[in-house]
């Protein structure tokens, strides 16, 4: 399968480099680029692409408000890896909050950027241990509140598909959880496929922010 991408950012060098990287790869092609978070949302809506990269300072709307726009129908949204210059938490945390499935930097290497896109597209997530931590500790008491339905969607989970989720939330592969569990990787990735559908959630990254906000996690729990 092409994964189709629409790249955004204000600067023109940076779209015109990301969408000539991407064009020297067979499986990707770039349906559309955009300079504000406005236009993202509107090439979004006729690129039907599968990956946005979004920056994050933009003029009109920002790379947040646009992420949280793109993501709105929820899994049938394409997923965003929000890139920045920055390397800051805040970032991070509103990105994810938003909807965005990772986040990386702009002087990421291109076989590490290629490879990130295709993470996403692949619908995992780009959220590494060491981010997870930060966040947690010092963001969870900034979580908005928990609706009934998301309650009630954690009830329909199994016990292990709970524990599952917890050890998401903390950073953890598919690997590192089945040699926890001790199970076979494919059961793991089976459980978080079910929780994913259960919780209707698009994929790792909004498990991860779920289990902050149902308080699955607690601060300083992570790698626990």
């Amino acid at each position: 399968m092409t994964i189709r991408v629409v790249v955004v950012d204000d600067q023109e060098i940076v779209r015109a480099g990301f969408a000539a990287l991407l064009g020297t790869q067979a499986d990707f092609s770039v349906v559309g680029t955009a300079a504000d978070g406005e236009e993202a949302v509107e090439v979004c809506r006729t690129g039907r692409p599968h990956v946005v990269l979004m920056d994050v300072r933009m003029p009109v709307a920002d790379g947040i408000e646009a992420t949280r726009r793109v993501t709105a129908d929820g899994k049938r949204s394409p997923r965003v890896i929000v890139l920045t210059t920055f390397d800051l938490d805040e970032y991070v945390y509103d990105a994810l909050g938003a909807g965005a499935s990772g986040f990386l930097l702009k002087d990421v290497t291109p076989t590490d950027f290629v490879a990130a896109l295709r993470v996403i597209a692949a619908g995992d997530a780009l959220l590494s241990p060491a981010v997870t931590r930060r966040l947690l500790d010092r963001y969870a008491d900034r979580l908005p509140p928990v609706s009934d339905g998301r309650h009630a969607g954690l009830a329909t989970l199994t016990e292990r598909e709970v524990e599952v989720l917890k050890l998401v939330a903390r950073g953890l592969s598919n690997r590192e959880i089945a040699d926890r569990l001790v199970l076979a990787e494919p059961t793991v990735k089976t459980h978080v496929s079910h929780v994913l559908d259960k919780l209707e959630l698009r994929d790792r990254a909004q498990a991860v922010v779920l289990a902050y906000e149902l308080g699955l996690v607690r601060p300083g729990s992570v790698g626990e």
